[in-house]
């Protein structure tokens, strides 16, 4: 039988995949104080949010935050640093294969002044993210992007996005800033990865 999506990411964090990536992502430390504003209270979500690295982050910098991850383990791991620290974060389970739409609960229009998507790719979700950001709401995402380097990520081209994919993916919203190329990430290893951040039209 098929292993599920929620099955075999439920199995990697048990065995404590990206247990050692605590650091948040340098796309979200290096943008944050760019598109954070002074409204009393600033809402975001953290899609596929793993154990919350970016939202523990959000957090600390003053964002209520909805962390939405398939893994019910992952949250589990998360709600425990969230209980620790007293964090403004609440976590969702949701299996994201399910494009988003008004039909399973999930999207609400215009509700987030930030959204972020971090190595999660899903092109449909995207196309469709303009939705459920405020007008003045900001998208950050960063995919792993096809490439003939070795690099980290994963080896399967289904869970990588072709050059300008993303970018073109971004209906609704302005650009601000879309680079692709190799990152070097905290650890010294090198990623391939697309990054795009994006506005909501006021």
């Amino acid at each position: 039988m098929k292993q599920s999506g929620r099955e075999k990411w439920n199995k990697r964090y048990k065995k404590g995949a990206y247990s050692a990536r605590s650091y948040p992502s340098d796309l979200l430390v290096k943008w944050l104080p760019k598109v954070q504003n002074q409204s009393k209270e600033l809402h975001a979500i953290d899609i596929a949010c793993g154990t919350g690295r970016n939202s523990i982050y959000l957090a600390q910098n003053g964002w209520q935050v909805d962390s939405l991850d398939i893994s019910e383990v992952a949250l589990s791991i998360l709600e425990k640093k969230i209980l620790k620290e007293n964090l403004s974060i609440r976590c969702i389970n949701k299996d994201l294969e399910c494009t988003l739409s008004r039909n399973n609960g999930f999207l609400v229009d215009a509700n987030y002044d930030l959204v972020v998507v971090i190595r999660y790719t899903n092109l449909s979700l995207i196309n469709n993210l303009h939705r459920i950001l405020k007008p003045g709401g900001y998208l950050i995402v960063e995919e792993h992007l096809v490439t003939t380097r070795k690099v980290i990520g994963p080896q399967n081209p289904k869970y990588r996005v072709a050059p300008q994919a993303l970018n073109d993916a971004s209906t609704g919203l302005e650009i601000i800033s879309y680079q692709e190329g190799i990152v070097e990430d905290p650890d010294n290893r090198l990623a391939a990865l697309a990054q795009l951040i994006a506005r909501k039209p006021s």
